[in-house]
């Protein structure tokens, strides 16, 4: 789960006016974005203590690593802190019901992983990314918006799933596995299967003009209403057409921030681009109405 910076409580001030100080309070800006960089596999963080233990999705077995916010950020196990850490250590229910559905949608025959480039947007632990890994993907780019997430749990976490398959089934993952620490407004510009612009041109360099992810995949990134714009401009961005695909898991509605699904579904159909449908609701009682949604081209 992650975000960006602009408009989410990251610039709270408060003009009390001339009559309480000597002059008005002056709002502070936004906190601007961690740089948009590349983190290598080399680069894992040693300093903080990675355990995993396994979490059982319909009898498929992943591997969820857990780490600490106070190692990792010096901060409390708090859910996230806008424009410094947003939520990327917690392990958060729309994952899980999203690998369920791409199993799902795998054993229907409505989804092939098979050599396809897959991107996933606010990684987290990454399970969704790693369950295409394992599944034939070529190609799977993880991003999220904190590098340090990326260092201490997004890569020790793909690894320890690779290795504990390679264990078991003696069959060596061949995706092309890279990562990425960005803010939304400018994960198009690092991101390698971005389709060019009218120029050829991308971030400086040229690009195949027939590049895009096959799929991208995300959950719990549409809690907050301010980001939803600029999530969906990079899912366009990202998302090879014609023939491109997206799965989103989220809350309904994300009570005390405004965002949720239909929310961020609501921006998809006044668009008109693409064409959304419900692919599963869940209503366990846990929480309120988690739902899984797909996007296509019209």
């Amino acid at each position: 789960m992650e975000t960006h910076t602009s408009g989410f409580g990251s610039g709270f001030g408060f003009g009390f006016g001339s009559g309480f100080l000597d002059g008005p309070e002056k709002p502070l800006p936004p906190s601007p974005p961690p740089p948009s960089v590349e983190v290598l596999p080399s680069q894992v963080s040693s300093n903080v203590e990675f355990n995993v233990e396994p979490v059982d999705l319909d009898g498929l077995t992943l591997l969820k690593g857990r780490v600490s916010t106070k190692q990792v950020f010096g901060l409390s196990n708090s859910d996230l802190i806008p424009g410094k850490y947003e939520g990327g250590l917690k392990l958060w229910e729309g994952s899980l019901d999203l690998v369920k559905t791409l199993s799902s949608e795998m054993q229907s025959g409505q989804l092939s992983l098979t050599r396809k480039r897959v991107l996933e947007l606010g990684c987290g632990h990454g399970l969704p990314g790693i369950f295409a890994c394992l599944k034939g993907a070529g190609a799977v780019h993880f991003q999220d918006f904190n590098a340090e997430v990326l260092q201490c749990l997004t890569i020790p976490n793909v690894d320890a799933n690779i290795q504990k398959n390679l264990s078991a089934t003696g069959d060596s993952n061949s995706a092309e596995v890279r990562f990425f620490a960005s803010d939304w407004n400018e994960a198009h510009l690092i991101l390698p299967h971005v389709p060019a612009d009218d120029s050829g041109t991308i971030s400086g360099q040229t690009v195949d003009q027939a590049a895009g992810y096959d799929i991208i995949l995300m959950a719990e990134t549409v809690y907050s209403i301010s980001t939803l714009p600029s999530l969906y401009k990079l899912i366009k961005k990202c998302l090879r057409s014609p023939h491109g695909v997206v799965y989103l898991a989220a809350k309904k509605h994300y009570f005390g921030v405004g965002g949720g699904s239909r929310r961020f579904i609501s921006i998809v159909e006044k668009d008109g681009v693409l064409a959304a449908s419900l692919v599963s609701e869940v209503t366990d009682g846990s929480s309120n109405v988690r739902e899984v949604w797909k996007l296509h081209f019209r």
